[in-house]
C-alpha cells in the first residue's frame, strides 16, 4: 500500500478522517471491537458533513473525548492496485475524556510510542512522520 501527504488545501473529495489524538502527553488509541490492533480515531465523513465535523464526531465516538482542541494538519491518499481514498488528517489535545460510547471501540489506551500492532500498518506510520511534531516525548515503536 502506497500512502501520501500533502497540503490540506490540495485535497479533493475527502472520504475519511484520521485524528491523532493527544491526552495527558501521550498518543491516545483505540480498539476495535473486532480486532486485535490499534488505530487513531476517525473514519468516514457522512453525507453533509465537513471533515471537521466528521473528525469531531469520531473523535467522540471512539475514545469518548469531551473537551478537546482540533488542528487540521494534512490531506492524505492511500492506496494500491484495487483503488485509493483521500482524507483529511487532524490532531486532537483532549483536555478531558469521558464514557467510552457503546458503539463499534472496545477500550483506548494511552502509548509513549506508535505500536506495532496497528490496524492500519501502511498508513498510520505515515501520517503519523507528520502529525509527530504535536507529540513531544512521543515516539515510534
Amino acid at each position: 500500500m502506497e500512502c501520501r501527504t500533502f497540503a490540506l488545501e490540495e485535497l479533493t473529495a475527502p472520504k475519511y478522517v484520521v485524528v491523532f489524538t493527544r491526552y495527558q502527553g501521550k498518543l491516545l488509541l483505540s480498539r476495535h471491537r473486532q480486532r486485535d490492533t490499534w488505530e487513531t480515531q476517525g473514519g468516514h465523513i457522512e453525507p453533509g458533513e465537513t471533515p471537521e465535523q466528521a473528525a469531531r464526531r469520531e473523535l467522540w465516538e471512539e475514545s469518548g473525548a469531551g473537551e478537546f482542541t482540533l488542528i487540521p494538519l494534512c490531506g492524505y491518499r492511500a492506496g494500491d492496485e484495487t483503488g485509493s481514498a483521500a482524507g483529511a488528517v487532524f490532531v486532537a489535545q483532549v483536555e478531558a475524556l469521558g464514557p467510552l460510547p457503546p458503539l463499534e471501540m472496545a477500550e483506548t489506551a494511552l502509548f509513549s510510542a506508535l505500536p506495532r500492532e496497528l490496524t492500519y500498518p501502511g498508513i498510520t506510520p505515515v501520517l503519523w512522520r507528520r502529525a509527530r511534531e504535536y507529540f513531544p516525548g512521543v515516539g515510534e515503536a
